[in-house]
């Protein structure tokens, strides 16, 4: 059997004109699950990221030094869009900025957009979670045993919501639960797929290091 770890982002830059990169924080995690794995003795023989600079540099952080592959299905679905679609083109600033209200919106929309709703977004629900299932495949083919990707937590929630066999709206419930730098863990075979471990954060567990947690 074959063992995907899929790893969130580490903190990107909520708030900014640029969200698509690391923040200082998110600096500091990525370096803390690179070492947490290693101490684990887990080696990835595949390494695999989206094309988002956040995902790529966060696995920069991790030390590895393994070339790694490039999936675009890995990538976030796009909440910006979503959100501009949503309220015409422009996004309220209390959505934009404040965390609370732009996580309460984002649950609504994205309800909606999987209820085939929001009309007019880049992606619609059935393209995203169809991506999601071919990175899934890319990704668990032929070749490796051990497969590290780094993506994101709307990816991760459809990947964890699809191996439960789960409600379209669970999806949402797990990607908003989704800890920066989370472990997930999944077992393949070429006839199989299943949830192992979910949004695991044990590089966070010692008390001097509780602060360094964040979800967005």
């Amino acid at each position: 059997m074959g063992e995907l770890i899929v790893i969130r982002h580490a903190q990107a830059s909520f708030g900014s004109d640029d969200y698509d990169r690391l923040s200082d924080l998110g600096h500091q995690q990525a370096e803390l699950v690179g070492a947490a794995l290693r101490d684990m003795g887990w080696v990835p023989d595949r390494l695999i990221t989206g094309t988002l600079a956040r995902q790529k540099q966060t696995l920069r952080g991790m030390g590895f030094d393994k070339a790694p592959e490039e999936h675009a299905g890995w990538n976030e679905y796009d909440f910006h869009d979503l959100l501009r679609v949503k309220f015409g083109g422009t996004i309220p600033d209390p959505v934009q900025h404040d965390r609370k209200t732009h996580f309460r919106t984002l649950r609504d929309v994205l309800r909606e957009w999987q209820g085939g709703g929001v009309e007019g977004a880049r992606e619609t629900w059935t393209q995203f979670s169809a991506r999601i299932a071919s990175a899934r495949q890319a990704a668990t083919r032929e070749g490796a045993e051990r497969v590290l990707v780094i993506s994101s937590g709307g990816a991760i929630g459809q990947l964890t919501a699809s191996a439960l066999g789960a409600a379209p709206e669970q999806m949402i419930a797990l990607n908003l639960q989704v800890k920066n730098t989370a472990i997930s863990r999944f077992i393949f075979t070429p006839r199989a797929f299943f949830l192992h471990e979910f949004n695991a954060t044990p590089h966070f567990a010692p008390k001097e290091r509780a602060h360094l947690l964040s979800y967005s």
